[in-house]
């Protein structure tokens, strides 16, 4: 750009590289703690039906405090909302080891953890819409994704690593290790860079969330979106189940999950050339459309080699549809009110979560695995007709 600073490129990759680590940093520490809250309640034997308790407690805070959250963000700025939010997830995980020896102190914790998660994804997401340039957002938005998947990953990987054979590890030491990661989180959070603040009046003058909702397209982006997240729960859940009722290996569902999750990674790295190269709405429509075909044959008895492919379809094409409606949200929305945009697609997301897979298990119970596979197809189906209802640039 002429008349830029010299020094600004190589600003903007510095704080493109915090945000990205402080991202995959919450993703490692959340999905190192919420297994491990479970192998906790296990070890404590705790019933069954308090299993759901405790994942309703991470689930709680986002629904209830997404909205006020986004406001902090637009009113407060990003950075203080992502140390906010650290600060919370590091004193989750002090009260997980100090306090998580009952039901009642996994819950708080599990609150706890939920609402530190809430704050640094409302901050980052708010980041990325408020830092980046109109016509950059696929690019930055995928990129965004690619880093919280990555951290989705490890966090897994650090439990088998502090468990070894055993079949439950050790959660105490697991605990104690997250405190040292969520400090480090802290200071990557402080880190961030600082985003333009809109002027005093402009922010007073800006519209409330009533206003968003009717901005054109928008209901069908966050019915889109919706659908996708709780389709990647689904999967996650009822994968297994259906290897379980057509006999296949442990090992060869985790392969195929491996599988999906990777090509959902790739489509996220490569989504600005994609959305270039195709178009926005198009590129989502179409995504939305394969996953659904994908997640159709899914429920179908087949061999493994041909699954494989119909796995990597499936996670491309829900790899591709969150960034793809974050992008057109930051887009669509004014400055000063990004922050409250992303936190009204989080309780549109979460909402899915919760009402989603309860409706999927009572298609269980009548229909099987296959059965919810087939009916979450449907639901792709109709979200992929909802984002025909998009403005095609995003406006």
């Amino acid at each position: 750009m002429i008349g830029e600073p010299a020094s600004e490129p190589w600003y903007r990759r510095r704080a493109m590289a915090v945000l990205l680590a402080q991202s995959a940093g919450t993703q490692v520490v959340t999905f190192v703690l919420r297994p491990t809250m479970s192998y906790r309640a296990i070890e404590l034997d705790v019933p069954a039906a308090w299993l759901g308790v405790l994942g309703a407690s991470f689930a709680i805070a986002p629904l209830l405090l997404a909205l006020p959250a986004g406001h902090a963000a637009d009113r407060y700025g990003e950075r203080r909302m992502a140390v906010a939010g650290a600060v919370l997830l590091t004193a989750a995980s002090v009260a997980f080891l100090a306090f998580g020896h009952s039901i009642a102190g996994l819950v708080a914790a599990g609150v706890l953890l939920g609402t530190g998660h809430l704050g640094c994804v409302i901050a980052q997401q708010a980041l990325v819409a408020n830092t980046t340039k109109r016509g950059g957002h696929d690019t930055a938005f995928g990129h965004y994704t690619f880093a919280a998947s990555l951290g989705q990953a490890a966090g897994p990987v650090l439990i088998a690593a502090f468990g070894g054979e055993q079949a439950i590890p050790d959660t105490d030491r697991i605990f104690g290790w997250t405190c040292g990661l969520a400090v480090l989180l802290v200071v990557l959070s402080a880190l961030l860079r600082r985003s333009p603040r809109p002027d005093p009046q402009d922010r007073d003058a800006a519209m409330n969330v009533r206003s968003l909702l009717r901005l054109p397209g928008l209901p069908h982006a966050l019915v889109t979106s919706c659908m996708v997240l709780a389709a990647v729960d689904i999967t996650l859940v009822y994968l297994p189940a259906l290897g379980t009722e057509q006999g296949l290996t442990s090992g060869t569902i985790g392969l195929l999950l491996i599988i999906r999750g990777a090509s959902s990674m790739v489509s996220r790295f490569f989504l600005g050339r994609l959305s270039r190269a195709v178009g926005r709405r198009r590129l989502l429509i179409s995504a939305t459309a394969a996953a659904a075909v994908a997640m159709l044959l899914t429920s179908l008895p087949m061999p493994v080699w041909l699954m494989a492919p119909v796995l990597l379809v499936l996670g491309f094409g829900l790899g591709v549809v969150q960034p793809l409606t974050m992008s057109w949200m930051a887009e669509s929305a004014p400055p000063g009110l990004r922050g409250r945009a992303m936190s009204l697609r989080l309780v549109g997301n979460r909402t899915g979560q919760v009402l989603l897979p309860g409706a999927a298990g009572l298609v269980a119970a009548g229909m099987g695995a296959a059965g919810v596979l087939l009916v979450t197809a449907v639901g792709l189906g109709f979200a992929g007709v909802a984002a025909r209802r998009l403005p095609a640039d995003g406006t």
